[in-house]
């Protein structure tokens, strides 16, 4: 097991990193407890591989277990499910000093994350993340919420868990499609500051997705490591965090032009984000010429949508998209901001860009 903490004074908290972590969860979380109980919430794909053994290791301890099974989907976080949860929460009587665990992907974990945070104005709470995109991505950090009409992630919270148990054996279960979606935020890392990091991927990455936990386990590591750098010198994005989102402005506009359907899953728009990203950068004379070929090779050789074409069922028009942009939570005075590159490894945030270059690369011009 590896262990990477996140300091943050009163709030730190650790991230293990190991094989088996489910089936031990008990050994790992009762330190926490202040009564012999606990509430999960988790989704019907996730209750199926993971709960059994989440449960019975809780319950071998003596701790009382009582789990609400969402549906599965991007659907699920918004308004009636949050609602649901909440109030499914307060029947049980969860007190603060309780623990609701988040059993699944980054769906599961932001929506139990901001129920945590807003039930009793602030319950504890442990991220036990499924997929590979919320171990290295939306399990680690704080951020919580919800997706509403005008966008994604427009209601939430900062609310950091109490601890992150990332049991690489769950990612045995995953289907392709959805390993490879989560590999999208573990490129972008190499992307946004560790030119090394992406060599490494180069290498590794094919034989991480047949298999190898080793490797799997690595990965892991290092893209939380990287993620708790940055939140522990910006916890509530007010700079240097916002690199983090390499690749989201695109992503979240192309997410809601597909109505947060199975059409995309989060970690293809963001890969396919980083490259339009990557794209716009060299329209801007900021990269080499090489370096967006380079990446979007990497991408096809991993089997990953690379292009606006690859996404089924037709997008709207190059100025709509522009437009859904418009309500990304990182505007500021009206004005998009960008996570661009000076090269692989070497991000910076843009407030500047002309949206006719952005219409240039939503194009493909």
């Amino acid at each position: 097991m590896k262990t990477v903490s996140v300091a943050l004074g009163a709030r730190s908290y650790d991230v293990r990193i190991g094989q088996g972590l489910i089936a031990g969860a008990a050994e790992q979380i009762k330190p926490l407890l202040r009564r012999p109980r606990i509430v999960v919430i988790t989704d019907e794909n996730v209750a199926g591989t993971q709960l059994p053994a989440l449960q019975a290791s809780l319950e071998a301890e003596g701790i009382a277990v009582e789990a609400l099974i969402l549906p599965a989907g991007e659907g699920t976080k918004g308004w009636p499910q949050f609602t649901r949860t909440v109030e499914w929460l307060l029947d049980r009587k969860v007190e603060r000093r309780d623990i609701v665990i988040a059993l699944g992907g980054g769906v599961i974990g932001d929506l139990a994350g901001f129920a945590s945070a807003v039930l009793r104005r602030g319950v504890r709470f442990v991220q036990i993340p499924t997929s590979l995109l919320a171990m290295v991505d939306s399990s680690v950090g704080g951020k919580t919420g919800i997706n509403t009409a005008q966008g994604k992630n427009l209601v939430g919270a900062f609310h950091q868990p109490s601890l992150v148990l990332a049991d690489i054996w769950a990612l045995a279960t995953l289907p392709e499609r959805e390993f490879l979606a989560g590999y999208g935020e573990v490129v972008k890392y190499g992307l946004l500051g560790d030119a090394t990091f992406f060599e490494w991927l180069e290498k590794n990455a094919p034989a991480m997705a047949e298999g190898d936990d080793a490797l799997r386990l690595e990965a892991v590591a290092h893209s939380v490591a990287m993620k708790a750098a940055i939140v522990e010198r910006d916890e509530t994005e007010e700079g240097e965090r916002a690199l983090l989102n390499l690749g989201h402005t695109f992503c979240h506009a192309l997410e809601k032009a597909t109505g947060y359907s199975d059409r995309l899953l989060h970690g293809e728009g963001v890969a396919i984000g980083c490259l339009m990203a990557m794209e716009l950068s060299r329209k801007l004379n900021l990269v080499p010429q090489e370096a967006p070929s380079r990446l979007a090779a990497h991408l096809r050789g991993m089997g990953m949508k690379t292009t606006l074409q690859d996404i089924p069922g037709g997008l709207p028009d190059a100025a709509a998209l522009l437009h859904l942009m418009g309500q990304d939570k990182k505007v500021q005075d009206g004005q998009l901001r960008f996570i661009l590159m000076k090269d692989i490894g070497d991000a910076f945030i843009a407030d500047d860009v002309p949206s006719d270059l952005v219409i240039e690369v939503l194009e493909g011009r």
